[in-house]
Parts: structure tokens; C-alpha cells; sequence
């Protein structure tokens, strides 16, 4: 299975991205408490994409455990979204500290444990450059959702119940071995994905959706039923 979408449009120099950057975190520091809220049925892969492509307000928590060559360690690790912007945390041993990513788009920033921000311009290239580590930053919000990310083509392999299992995409291989209850409805819980440098694995501990204050969290009468 492919999944194909058309790209957002990318700022084209460094300034341009902090400014976005910027807005999008300013927009993000104005958005009010919002409940949480419970997914409509997945029943379907199709349902299944549809539904949580649109989920755009939501967060987990739970542990990674990162292998690049010698390099490794295990923290605990937390990403939040919210619309198009994300805060990232990834906490580890006494030598990493908490490193911050969180961004926009493609326009990021990561701080250190330091409190050093650096705009990312390829994320996961310098995110390898500088700590030797890297984790797919670009496409994670969707890969955690059990999603493929609809800017890049995938391949995709699904289970009889609708769900993803396994995926290659962006030079990335994708493993989801088990699901749990999370929100209503079957989440990702043990997710593997590496590449030619780098072997991520993460345990999600908790899933949590948000309702905007006012709104329905899936609009779409017929996504909310499950078709």
C-alpha cells in the first residue's frame, strides 16, 4: 500500500523559518485548556487513517530507549501536539540530560540540557551530528499515531483489524508490535523504528486526546460514527 499527499509548503531560508517558527509557538502559547475526549471507531485501516489524520490536539508519555553504533541510552520521553506544532521532551542519563525539541512544521528548535536553542534546519541529520543519536523527529507524529506520514510515500503492512503493523518510509523502517487500549480505541503502545544508524524503540505508557473548548474533536458526523 502507498500513501501519497501533497507537501505543505516549506519556508527557503534559515530567517524564514525562525519567524515561522516563532508564530507557531506563539499561536500554540495562546490555546486555551481543552478536556479530553475519547476517539470515534477505527474499525477499518481506512477509517483508521482518516480519523486519526485529523486528530491534531493530543499527547503521550511513555519511555525510548535510542542505539546508534556505541552510542545508546533510555529516558523517558514526551510529545505533545498541537495542530501543526509539537513540543518534544526526551530525558535521559546524567550525560544527556533533558533535551527539548519542539517546532512547526520543518522549522525546529532544540535546546539542551544546558538551555542552548539551536534552529534545526535538517533535524535528524544534526540531531546525529550533535549528539550522535537521532530519532525521526520529522514524521513521528504521525508513525506514533500507527499512520503513515502523508508527505512521503510509504509501504505499508496492515493486520486484519485495520492496523498498522509495519512501515517503510523516508529511508526509515517502522515497527508497531503491539497495541493497547488507549482513548477508546486500540493505540500504538511498542513502536521500533530504524534506520542504516539508528534503532528507536518507544513504549507508550499513556495516550491522551484533547477537545478544543467549544468544538466537537472530530466534526465529521460520519467519521464520529465510524462511517
Amino acid at each position: 500500500m502507498f500513501a501519497h499527499a501533497i507537501s505543505l509548503q516549506r519556508p527557503d531560508s534559515l530567517t524564514a523559518r525562525i519567524v515561522w517558527l516563532g508564530l507557531c509557538l506563539v499561536l500554540s502559547s495562546c490555546a486555551a485548556t481543552r478536556p479530553s475526549t475519547d476517539l470515534p471507531p477505527l474499525t477499518t485501516w481506512e477509517l483508521r487513517q482518516a480519523v486519526l489524520a485529523t486528530a491534531t490536539d493530543w499527547e503521550f508519555r511513555g519511555r525510548i530507549a535510542v542505539k546508534a553504533g556505541e552510542e545508546g541510552f533510555n529516558g523517558k520521553f514526551h510529545w505533545a501536539q498541537t495542530g501543526h506544532q509539537f513540543y518534544a521532551t526526551v530525558s535521559g542519563p546524567l550525560g544527556i540530560g533533558t533535551v527539548i525539541i519542539e517546532g512547526c512544521e520543518d522549522a525546529m528548535i532544540v535546546t539542551d540540557k544546558d538551555g542552548t536553542r539551536t534552529p534545526l534546519v535538517e533535524p535528524e541529520a544534526e540531531l546525529y551530528a550533535r549528539y550522535g543519536w537521532t530519532i525521526p523527529v520529522t514524521s513521528l507524529r504521525y508513525w506514533a499515531l500507527g499512520i503513515p506520514d502523508p508527505s512521503n510515500e510509504a509501504v505499508t503492512d496492515v493486520d486484519d483489524a485495520g492496523k498498522l503493523v509495519g512501515l517503510e518510509q523516508s529511508n526509515w523502517t517502522l515497527s508497531i508490535s503491539r497495541y493497547k487500549e488507549s482513548a477508546g480505541q486500540q493505540m500504538p503502545r511498542i513502536l521500533t523504528a530504524s534506520n542504516p544508524n539508528t534503532r528507536v524503540r518507544m513504549v507508550i505508557d499513556k495516550w491522551t486526546f484533547y477537545n478544543k473548548k467549544g468544538s466537537e474533536p472530530f466534526p465529521d458526523k460520519d467519521l464520529r460514527k465510524g462511517l
